[in-house]
């Protein structure tokens, strides 16, 4: 019998969580949900186990909204919700499939609700540029760029906190996915345990930071706390090592030997 297992992926809008997405879906043995009448493919709006309303999930606001934070906790964690999950979903990925990819923003904040009903399911976590975020969403809402900003340090906050307690789990950020989509595509199917040797991408990359020439600069204090990340003002991007947890310790080192190319052995 197919063992069939997800991958969730999710992230502030605007921080590459469609295209890690995508990526992860070309791994042999994975798929993700293709076609389907709703923004971005996302599951989050093929289900009704976790209601899902016009206020839920939205652009800025959701992440640190406590009513949408679910954890294990959460009077959803229960089996009705879990198979009613996979019955939505179901119909939307392709038969045959190891691993399913579903990507929703507000996975975010429901991993701790999603491993306690899908025990074997992993997790991949995009981050992006807080700069970059706020320049991007800025189309969507009307808060100041300084709050923007203090959104997405307030959220990874959160987010940092829920990674602990994750036992799989890969936080990438989206300037070195962009930077090295290669490695991050091996990376991606050594943490599925699948073999990614000469994997490529299927599409043109670029990095979509340089649309915003003109985003918002952090202040002292918030670029003090965006350095935790990697992340310095102006858009500048330190070296960070890749958050990466697994039961398994080979898989851990295949993963970080995949991003770092260097041999595991």
């Amino acid at each position: 019998m197919l063992l069939t297992r997800y991958l969730f992926v999710g992230g502030l809008h605007r921080s590459g969580t469609s295209l890690v997405a995508r990526m992860a879906a070309r791994v042999p043995g994975a798929a993700g949900i293709v076609g389907a009448p709703v923004p971005e493919n996302e599951g989050v709006y093929l289900q009704g186990a976790i209601p899902h309303d016009a206020l839920a999930g939205a652009p800025m606001r959701f992440a640190t909204d406590p009513a949408q934070h679910l954890t294990e906790a959460h009077p959803l964690n229960r089996l009705e919700t879990r198979e009613r999950l996979a019955a939505d979903w179901d119909p939307w990925f392709p038969n045959g499939a190891a691993w399913r990819v579903e990507k929703s923003p507000v996975n975010l904040t429901r991993m701790r609700l999603l491993q306690q009903l899908f025990p074997l399911s992993q997790f991949v976590v995009v981050i992006r540029h807080p700069e970059a975020v706020a320049a991007a969403t800025a189309k969507w809402v009307d808060d100041p760029a300084p709050a923007r900003i203090d959104h997405w340090l307030d959220t990874h906050d959160i987010v940092r906190e829920d990674i602990a307690r994750l036992h799989a789990v890969l936080v990438l950020r989206y300037e070195d996915v962009v930077a090295r989509p290669d490695a991050a595509l091996t990376a991606l199917a050594a943490f599925l345990d699948r073999d990614g040797t000469g994997l490529l991408p299927d599409e043109a990359i670029r990095n979509g930071n340089r649309d915003y020439p003109d985003a918002p600069t952090m202040h002292d204090a918030q670029a003090a706390r965006a350095a935790a990340w990697g992340y310095a003002p102006g858009r500048g991007v330190n070296a960070w090592t890749p958050i990466l947890h697994h039961p398994l310790r080979s898989i851990r080192e295949t993963t970080a030997a995949a991003w770092t190319g260097q041999s595991s052995k």
